[in-house]
């Protein structure tokens, strides 16, 4: 075990503030989280672009999930952080670090915002820090993006973070509510080494960000 990896193992819950949001832990105990993330994962813009390997269905299910993402968090393969307002501390939305690998140096990373919460570039604000917290607190070099083909708002909140597009995956993601078929992805990545993005305050366009 490398010792970014002992550290980040011993100490797997950060929270990350900038921006002009806080990013903390998922907790699996407090019934508003768990409420927000069955309301996130089950939300039609979600699930058109998203299908996860276990479908989240009911209150119990995302309790489960949440607390299988702590159980990742203290392994050192994930960091999974709920996305709120600095002042305001109102839920919006998740982003992760995902599928860590420490002997590569490299994770995937990926993020959704509550209906509520678009058009004002969250997912770009959140995704900047959660990247400068990889890149930095766990010493990763790479950072993989990949988003369905045609989902245009997470393509642009990518390219704003500073995740060139470098292709496209065949058949590389279930398609939207299947696990029997396959779309293409879009593959984003970004580099330790890459320029720091200009930081995306301000309300964008409305979306998904």
């Amino acid at each position: 075990m490398s010792e970014v990896h002992e550290q980040f193992a011993a100490h797997p819950f950060p929270e990350l503030h900038g921006n002009g949001l806080r990013l903390r832990p998922w907790n699996a105990e407090s019934d508003a989280d768990v409420s927000a993330y069955l309301r996130g994962l089950s939300d039609p813009e979600f699930q058109r672009w998203n299908t996860p390997l276990r479908f989240i269905r009911d209150i119990d299910a995302a309790r489960e999930s949440l607390l299988a993402r702590t159980d990742s968090a203290e392994r050192g393969t994930a960091v999974s952080f709920c996305v709120t307002d600095a002042d305001t501390g109102a839920l919006l939305g998740h982003v992760g670090v995902n599928d860590i690998n420490h002997i590569m140096s490299c994770a995937n990373v990926g993020y959704w915002i509550l209906p509520e919460a678009r058009g004002r570039r969250v997912a770009a604000r959140a995704l900047n820090l959660a990247a400068r917290y990889a890149f930095t607190d766990l010493a990763l070099h790479r950072l993989d993006l990949g988003h369905a083909l045609g989902h245009d708002i997470s393509c642009r909140v990518a390219e704003r973070c500073g995740f060139r597009y470098e292709g496209t995956l065949r058949g590389a993601m279930f398609e939207a509510g299947r696990h029997d078929a396959f779309r293409d992805v879009h593959l984003h990545g970004r580099l330790a080494t890459d320029p720091e993005p200009p930081a995306p305050f301000g309300r964008g366009a409305a979306g998904l960000g």
